[in-house]
């Protein structure tokens, strides 16, 4: 039986089997497709043999720090997205575009040898039995200690056993084709359908040229068409770092269902648009077109009817749940607390799911809690850490029983502040009583101006907490149609935000003072040595 399976070759699913393969771990990755990416995708120009970036293009340096480490910790060189020149504007069918002088990347970067370079270093790490493609996952059962997956592999079913599984694809197509055994709950069920697939509904088109004649023309290569028989939205340069592998990048305009029907006239149309924004010079390019739409591993039903809206970068929380009892995850980008649909949400997903496996076989016992070796003090702490790292999910889920109780009984008055409030407590007191079942050796253990010298370390595993806490609070507000008829709390307001965060610091201080006074009870009761038993702790 595996110990993790890991569905979709995505980055999330790779970066994730990156971690388990570091560690040690035994898992597979489960492909659908016949190749890993999954919206990463690039092709090479035969004109010029560069790499033309179908799926991702950048990354953003200043705002998304997981994914720019990554690209280093992989030994990949990126470079900045061209942005000099006159940006052009075209707003009339028969009209000439006028120029633009302002930046539109702000700052991106770009991978040199494209996007896919990321896949393939993923690849490499992975030993060759780790990884099938053409799995496609079918259902998903729970067996109690573990769980049963179904896949189609060709024409025929095969049944897969593990005792963790994370499903790394967009929640909203596992929730159109993956079925469920028992179904998920109506609240995590509502969550993924919910959860536009970022760019899944969009057609992207990449053209090669044997040189970029519009930098020699003091253009940017960045252009936008915004008239009513506009075919290409908006264009980008989309050349190497040296500039001699020319190529121009855009994103089509028509929506999937005119994509499909003028399928065999859009490459002319497309050829047309181009000459028209930059001249005869653009004529006649090497096109590359990917139609994510019709790609039924990236693009759900729902995705492909819904018109395009704005990039939402947060998710709802539900979906970062551990489901039937830790055994299984939901993963990819669009689960991701920041950089939802990003690359930097593929990533932070995969952080947090490793870290969750690592939690949940420190519970099974199939490894220790906490180091062998530590003193008494030492153990006690990082048990103790390690138990208030696991309390995210309990706070959360506290949060929204609490909510769901005021709407129930209609309460309308400062909804979230109440439950979040009420939340954070009973945390804190739990937290108070897991002291006191630690065996702290206080002996030696200094006081000063009443206060213990172990309270630093108590303090600190709750330092990014509240704040993790927060951002899913008011991420799932914003996703909830139970609030959608309470403005106030369906989106928070920065005064709202700073009255909670004032209850919360004063809680917080009612915890420190509880939390003292324990230890210091401790040490007036001349706590003795644990036994040699306890784990991790080393007897002298």
């Amino acid at each position: 039986m595996l110990e993790t399976a890991i569905i979709g070759g995505g980055l999330c699913g790779l970066a994730l089997a990156r971690h388990l393969e570091k560690q040690g771990r035994s898992f597979t990755v489960f492909e659908a497709r016949a190749r890993l990416g999954g919206r990463i995708l690039s092709a090479v120009s035969a004109t010029t043999g560069g790499a033309l970036d179908l799926g991702p293009t950048w990354f953003w340096p200043d705002t998304q720090p997981l994914i720019t480490a990554f690209v280093s910790d992989l030994g990949l060189v990126s470079f900045p997205q061209h942005d000099e020149g006159a940006v052009l504007h075209l707003t009339e069918a028969d009209k000439t575009p006028r120029g633009l002088d302002q930046q539109v990347h702000g700052g991106a970067q770009r991978v040199a040898g494209g996007m896919s370079r990321i896949i393939a270093a993923l690849a490499e790490g992975l030993p060759e039995e780790r990884v099938r493609l053409g799995h496609v996952l079918s259902g998903v059962e729970d067996k109690g200690d573990h769980v049963a997956l179904t896949f189609r592999v060709d024409d025929a079913f095969l049944t897969v056993e593990a005792r963790h599984v994370v499903i790394a694809l967009p929640p909203r197509l596992v929730a159109e084709t993956v079925r469920f055994t028992p179904d998920l709950d109506a609240a995590t069920r509502d969550a993924m359908g919910a959860a536009p697939t970022w760019m899944a509904a969009q057609a992207k088109v990449m053209i090669a040229f044997a040189s970029a004649f519009w930098r020699e023309a003091g253009q940017s290569g960045n252009a936008f068409v915004t008239h009513e028989q506009a075919v290409v939205g908006e264009i980008f340069d989309a050349c190497d770092a040296s500039g001699t592998k020319a190529a121009l990048g855009g994103f089509l305009s028509f929506p999937p269902d005119l994509r499909e029907a003028f399928s065999v006239g859009l490459p002319l149309l497309m050829d047309s648009q181009m000459v028209q924004v930059f001249g005869s010079a653009a004529e006649a390019g090497e096109q590359h077109c990917q139609d994510w739409a019709q790609e039924p591993f990236t693009c759900s039903t729902r995705d492909r009817a819904e018109p395009p809206g704005e990039h939402v970068a947060f998710s709802n929380p539900l979906l970062r749940r551990p489901l039937w009892d830790g055994r299984l995850h939901l993963g990819g980008s669009e689960t991701a607390t920041q950089g939802a649909g990003y690359l930097e949400g593929a990533l932070e997903a995969a952080r947090r799911i490793d870290r969750a496996l690592a939690r949940e076989r420190a519970e099974d016992g199939a490894e220790p809690g906490v180091p062998d070796g530590l003193s008494v003090n030492a153990a006690s702490l990082a048990r103790f850490a390690a138990w208030v790292g696991a309390q995210n999910d309990t706070a959360f889920e506290a949060y929204r029983v609490r909510l769901n109780r005021a709407l129930a009984t209609q309460d309308r008055e400062q909804l979230t502040q109440r439950a979040m409030l009420g939340a954070i407590e009973d945390l804190y007191d739990r937290a108070a009583d897991m002291l006191d079942t630690l065996p702290f050796d206080m002996r030696g253990v200094g006081v000063e101006k009443g206060r213990s010298a172990l309270m630093p370390d108590v303090q600190l595993p709750f330092r990014d907490f509240i704040q993790t806490l927060l951002d899913d609070v008011i991420a799932f507000n914003r996703t909830s149609c139970a609030l959608s008829n309470f403005p106030g709390e369906h989106h928070l307001s920065k005064d709202y935000v700073q009255t909670i965060l004032r209850d919360v610091a004063a809680a917080w201080r009612d915890f420190c003072l509880a939390a003292n006074r324990r230890l210091l009870a401790k040490a007036e009761a001349g706590t003795p040595l644990p036994p040699a038993s306890v784990p991790g702790v080393a007897r002298s």
